[in-house]
């Protein structure tokens, strides 16, 4: 049976305050921590390859939460107090830790954003779990075709035995515009998450689940990221038609969160009371 313990943190950054409440899901594979901002209909965030769910969403989770909404951001397996194996875990098993927490936290239905690597999981979560679905927000996914450099930087930026200017350069070149300080990332890799989330993906073919259900979907396109080129800013509508909303968030890169946070909260806002009017 699911199990939930919960505490509250407070935490003042700047012009906004963090108070969250921390979950535990278990769905008998995996333990997975949950955090929660405020209260309504749940919004769940899925983090970047190998960062947690934490420091780079707190301000867009505080935003959204004012406004209504809960946020839930289930840490993956090897995060916070997230546990389960870190071997031969499949995109499937990631998207079963996800849903056991929108079962058990959100009443059995959110609408689901993933960021960057959390868009496979967002995609697979609403193909296979079509009816805890209500709709999907993808952020800064990647295009169908992108170059080998651009795909490489994630294991460069995230492997901590690599120099850091070599770190920082794989930052700078894929993740942040400028004149954001892309040293902000050097910090808040888990290594082993990442190898685990990377070995997934090697596993699958994206295109199985490619189209992130059948219901509405909003893509946030950063205006900056060499993982989605200006030329395929169209492809997912092309492919999809109306039910695919489609934003543009200027002075932003791959990371995006860190980058413009407000600007994210407005766009998802704007389109979340449109789909709910």
């Amino acid at each position: 049976m699911p199990t939930a313990a919960k505490h509250e943190i407070g935490r003042e950054k700047g012009a906004y305050v963090i108070t969250r409440k921390s979950a535990f899901v278990d769905n008998g594979k995996a333990r997975i921590e949950t955090y929660i901002d405020g209260s309504g209909p749940a919004l769940v965030v899925l983090p970047s390859y190998g960062r947690d769910g934490g420091e780079d969403y707190d301000r867009f989770a505080a935003a959204i939460a004012r406004s209504g909404f809960s946020v839930l951001r289930p840490q993956p397996r090897g995060i916070g107090k997230s546990t389960g194996p870190m071997t031969d875990v499949s995109m499937q098993d990631q998207v079963d830790d996800v849903a056991a927490a929108i079962h058990e936290l959100a009443g059995g239905k959110a609408t689901i954003l993933g960021h960057a690597y959390g868009n496979f999981v967002a995609k697979a979560l609403a193909c296979s779990h079509p009816d805890s679905v209500n709709g999907v927000i993808l952020a800064a996914t990647q295009a169908s075709k992108f170059p080998d450099a651009v795909g490489n930087t994630p294991g460069i930026a995230g492997n901590l035995s690599e120099p850091e200017s070599v770190r920082l350069s794989a930052l700078t070149f894929a993740f942040f515009a400028p004149p954001s300080d892309a040293r902000i990332w050097l910090e808040g890799w888990y290594p082993e998450t990442l190898h685990m989330q990377m070995a997934s993906v090697a596993k699958i073919n994206t295109h199985d689940f490619w189209s992130a259900g059948k219901g509405p979907v909003l893509e946030i396109i950063a205006e900056s990221d060499p993982f989605k080129p200006y030329s395929y800013w169209r492809e997912f509508r092309d492919q999809f038609g109306s039910r695919i909303t489609t934003r543009v968030i200027t002075d932003a890169s791959h990371a995006l969160f860190p980058e413009q946070p407000d600007l994210i909260a407005r766009a998802v806002l704007s389109w979340l009371q449109c789909k709910t009017s």
